[in-house]
């Protein structure tokens, strides 16, 4: 039995990195077999591409490049990392997925979503999380969030762009939430860190139960 693959998906600022920490110690202190790893990245090739679709320094990068270098990254990370891991029966536990490239290149960028989609269907394979959480906040409290965590440091280039971008990038994960009621569980991210927990824990172990039950 492959094992369950699960991302944690939301605006920038949403909590889901500190979410996704407190899982995976959850699921370690649970003796339950699994991998963490995040997108862009998760493996050597896909770490490298993941440094130049987030440098600063590259501003003038074309919002087609930039549909191309996520897919690209995406398909190592799923032939290297994530297959291998279900295979092997471990959690796959994912910062972040396919629905972030529609969030972001699709509604964010204007570029249309079958393509975003098709590229990225190519790229993976059709491969889809079992299940996907999705941390929701105003891009404003994201951003400040973002400032206070990052102490004066630079953001990134994605981190960077205008607050009509990241609210067009909200917008856009909320349609990707209505059309796939399913697979998601919308979150209020304005919660405290340990309610945000509570309500995914919940969730995660009636989920292990049916699988492992």
């Amino acid at each position: 039995m492959n094992g369950l693959f699960i991302t944690i998906e939301g605006p920038d600022g949403s909590g889901k990195s500190t979410q996704i920490k407190k899982l995976a110690e959850f699921l370690k202190e649970s003796s339950i077999p699994f991998i963490l790893t995040r997108e862009p990245g998760g493996t050597a090739v896909s770490d490298k591409i993941r440094s130049l679709i987030l440098d600063p320094a590259h501003p003038e990068m074309a919002d087609e490049t930039e549909v191309l270098l996520y897919a690209a990254s995406r398909a190592q990370h799923v032939k290297e990392k994530i297959i291998p891991a279900q295979k092997e029966g471990k959690l796959v536990l994912c910062d972040r997925f396919v629905d972030a490239s529609v969030a972001y290149q699709a509604y964010g960028l204007g570029i249309p979503v079958e393509d975003v989609t098709r590229i990225n269907r190519f790229a993976t394979g059709g491969l889809k999380p079992d299940r996907s959480y999705l941390i929701d906040v105003a891009p404003e409290i994201g951003r400040q969030r973002m400032v206070s965590r990052y102490s004066g440091e630079a953001l990134d280039r994605i981190e960077q762009k205008e607050l009509d971008y990241h609210e067009r990038v909200r917008s856009g994960f909320q349609k990707i939430y209505e059309e796939n009621k399913e697979r998601f569980l919308l979150v209020d991210g304005n919660q405290t860190e340990d309610e945000v927990f509570d309500v995914i824990i919940k969730d995660i172990k009636l989920l292990l139960a049916n699988r492992y039950n």
